[in-house]
């Protein structure tokens, strides 16, 4: 059986020219299903959770036909692609609601290294036990995730030299999360942050993976993929929840698979090889030279996928999802958002208007989508 999955997306809003306009306020308050962020320049939509992935591609892309909608009815405003200030202003905070004393706190610890825009996968797993272990799994090769999602080369309209700047400058709190060995292992070591304050709230945990669930650490019911740019394909996205479900779901069938016996490293060299990784990748997303979990032997980032793909197609061929995985096979030869995009600018394409057609791109691509998919669906 399929796994339930869903997304948490957050977008920038802002005018066909490039220019991030802070509404988030307002359409908060105004369009249901939408909540604001500290920073009034993203505003995120969740999906509900779902088994098959079809019903999935509207889930993404009704939300967007409604806040564009609504966007009009304020001005020439439309949504952005990728996950940074692209092209400014990354110097100042731009309050969503300032009489929240969370987002003061935000605001002062973090500054704008908070204000970007990404993905969250989450995947249902009931078994706490089996969910600890899916997340030790996963985190440990969570630097893949990015790799295909890498999405924020450019900042205040220039290239940092990483292809996921949103993950480089990104603040994961608290500085040191181990791979947990446990449920109870997780309670306690929350409990132990809550009372140190290196933790503000539950939710306070900010990682490339978490366990989540409805009453933090207590209830918990599914893992949350919090390393992914925004990818604002569908078809992408989609490919990218395949590889996460279908790893997964190898998991569940085979108990050895697990960081903390199938590797010839201690836990804390799992956690500095992880963190070389994400590093690695956040600079060089597919072409970033990585060290497996597993034996240590080098590899590509690139390598590494289509390893995992190879591996994992027979399983999800087998239980009905392989077209859904296929897709990601484009991206391995034509590059993510991140690489195309360098590759314009390299090319002498200016930052501006490689966002501006980014800008026009995702919209019709949305359309087409529409069209083909969901048919009751019309964007304007």
């Amino acid at each position: 059986m399929l796994l339930t999955k869903g997304f948490e997306i957050e977008l920038y809003t802002g005018t066909p020219e490039g220019k991030i306009v802070g509404l988030s306020d307002r359409i908060s308050q105004d369009l249901e299903g939408f909540v604001r962020e500290p920073d009034s320049r993203n505003v995120e939509y969740i999906t509900d959770p779902r088994r098959g992935y079809e019903p999935m591609l509207c889930d993404l892309l009704e939300p967007r036909r409604r806040l564009r909608n609504y966007l009009q009815t304020l001005g020439d405003y439309t949504l952005h692609p990728g996950s940074t200030l692209s092209l400014g202003d990354s110097s100042t905070f731009h309050r969503s609601a300032p009489e929240n004393p969370y987002h003061d706190y935000i605001e002062q610890t973090y500054g704008t290294n908070v204000v970007t825009a990404s993905v969250h996968i989450n995947v249902g797993i009931e078994d706490p036990e089996k969910l600890m272990q899916a997340c030790r799994l996963i985190r440990v090769e969570a630097p893949l995730f990015l790799a295909l999602s890498a999405a924020s080369p450019f900042l205040d309209g220039k290239p940092t030299g990483y292809h996921s700047s949103r993950w480089q400058v990104f603040p994961q709190t608290p500085k040191h999360v181990p791979l947990f060995a446990s449920h109870i292992d997780h309670i306690r070591w929350v409990e132990r942050q809550l009372e140190l304050g290196t933790m503000q709230s539950v939710r306070h945990l900010w990682t490339s993976v978490r366990p989540n669930g409805d009453r933090r650490p207590y209830d918990l019911n599914r893992l949350e993929l919090r390393i992914c740019d925004l990818v604002t394909n569908p078809i992408e996205l989609l490919a990218i929840m395949a590889l996460l479900e279908a790893r997964i779901q190898q998991m569940l069938t085979q108990p050895n698979l697990d960081p903390l016996t199938a590797s010839r490293f201690t836990p804390d060299e799992l956690l500095e090889i992880t963190a070389q990784n994400e590093a690695a990748v956040a600079q060089d997303s597919l072409d970033a030279k990585l060290t497996h979990w597993q034996d240590g032997r080098s590899l590509t980032a690139k390598e590494w996928v289509q390893d995992l793909y190879d591996r994992l197609w027979p399983l999800a061929k087998a239980q009905g999802f392989n077209c859904f995985l296929s897709p990601l096979q484009e991206t391995l030869t034509q590059g993510n958002t991140a690489q195309r995009w360098l590759a314009q600018h390299r090319q002498g394409m200016s930052c501006e208007a490689i966002l501006q057609d980014a800008i026009v791109e995702m919209h019709q691509q949305e359309a087409e989508l529409a069209d083909k998919i969901c048919q009751s669906v019309a964007l304007g």
